[in-house]
């Protein structure tokens, strides 16, 4: 009977894969890929956190990842970015008056 654990807990035997999906976005324009980015993304758009699973599961998740699921998870991930500066700034600027 095949093991079950947690996304997390399957991490350190993903290696490989997560960094051949790397290298893949990387050859689709997607330079600034990294294996954490990548996780990110499988744990926030796929799993939405981290449930338990097979670890063939987990491998096909990896290698499935699409090229729209991981440009809309960037895409949010920049709006988020922009939005913490935004309220940074304005915290900065307020304490100055």
């Amino acid at each position: 009977m095949a093991m079950i654990k947690t996304v997390d807990n399957w991490r350190a035997l993903l290696s490989i894969v997560i960094e051949s999906k790397v290298e893949e976005l990387k050859l689709m324009g997607y330079t600034d890929t990294t294996a954490d980015i990548v996780w990110r993304c499988l744990k926030q758009k796929v799993w939405k956190g981290n449930p338990e699973k097979r670890l063939y599961q987990v491998v096909e998740d990896i290698l499935h990842l699409n090229t729209h699921i991981y440009m809309s998870f960037l895409t949010i991930e920049s709006y988020q970015q922009q939005d913490d500066l935004m309220a940074s700034i304005q915290a900065l600027t307020e304490h100055e008056n």
